[in-house]
């Protein structure tokens, strides 16, 4: 969440929802068993983090039990996940993204407000040993972490794990975003290059916005790494997803501002019929592509106005 600059603490500047504010879990299982008569077959738990969220686990035993539902991924800044890993497991998810922009301790604590980098790596291990599939998220953001490139990549070649770097956005009206700290993705592979040979793997539509690369070190070591570039190079032509907010407002671009409001229409009394239209409606709207590259040739403040953290990544 966007910091208090004057006083450092990470909520006391974030306005809180009321309960009342939010889609409640019958709600969400009513959308998504739509969404799934629809064609939507894969579905991501993301946040702000969705494990802090009470009943989250009987939730996500709901949606197991969607006939149509094949895939339940979840993204999370992994401080939670030691204690809910198998229950996660159990419940039928196999995939796990988790947010790490460094492996220091002391810069963990600078980035996020928390000193919590040892719990979250006790998360990671615990994964690993559950048997989730699992990559890491880094946001690559220039004199904060980007000497530490090739140390991500390392750990790629170690762990069972994918490594991918995510561009900085710029996202939210208090966002800390700075032009400055913009690193494309053609920086990031140059950075990982000394580790090895990079080889592109193809990909299908389904498999989300990363570019992936083999990485194989002249040890004859292997794993994984992939770069996400929204601003250097648009992959809006190949998006097919939907972003759903706790709110009830769904979002067919995560960098556009256009929102229908589902949780008006459900709470008007609406019909299953009502939420599939306004579903189709949504989509036959998407933006063909985000124009933030030209926003930010002639300003330096985002034109997304959402937070990270109410959209979801």
């Amino acid at each position: 969440m966007p910091g208090n600059t004057e006083t450092g603490d990470h909520l006391r500047s974030a306005v809180l929802l009321k309960r009342n504010d939010l889609l409640n879990y019958e709600e969400l299982l009513r959308i998504v068993r739509l969404a799934v008569a629809m064609g939507m077959n894969k579905l991501r738990l993301t946040g702000g983090e969705p494990l802090v969220r009470r009943g989250v686990m009987d939730f996500i035993g709901e949606l197991g039990e969607i006939d149509g539902l094949d895939e339940i991924r979840l993204t999370t800044n992994g401080v939670l996940l030691h204690d809910n890993a198998q229950q996660l497991y159990e419940a039928g998810v196999r995939n796990i993204n988790i947010s790490l922009d460094t492996m220091m301790p002391e810069r963990f604590a600078e980035i996020t407000g928390r000193d919590l980098y040892e719990r979250v790596w006790q998360g990671i291990e615990t994964a690993i040993e559950t048997g989730f599939r699992i990559k890491l998220n880094v946001v690559a953001m220039r004199g904060i972490n980007d000497d530490e490139f090739k140390a991500f990549g390392e750990l790629a070649l170690a762990r069972p794990l994918q490594v991918r770097f995510i561009e900085f956005m710029p996202m939210g009206e208090k966002s800390t975003w700075e032009k400055k700290r913009f690193i494309s993705a053609e920086e990031i592979l140059a950075c990982l290059a000394p580790l090895g040979e990079l080889a592109a793997i193809g990909r299908s539509h389904l498999e989300g916005p990363a570019r992936m690369y083999s990485l194989t070190a002249p040890d004859g070591r292997t794993g994984r790494v992939g770069v996400i570039s929204p601003i250097s190079h648009h992959f809006c032509d190949q998006c097919n997803r939907l972003r759903l907010t706790s709110e009830g407002k769904l979002r067919s671009c995560l960098l556009h501002n256009l929102e229908s409001d589902l949780k008006e229409l459900i709470r008007s009394g609406c019909s299953d019929e009502e939420i599939k239209g306004m579903i189709r409606e949504t989509i036959l709207k998407k933006p063909k592509g985000h124009t933030l590259a030209d926003d930010l040739s002639q300003s330096d403040r985002p034109t997304c106005v959402g937070q990270m953290s109410q959209i979801g990544g």
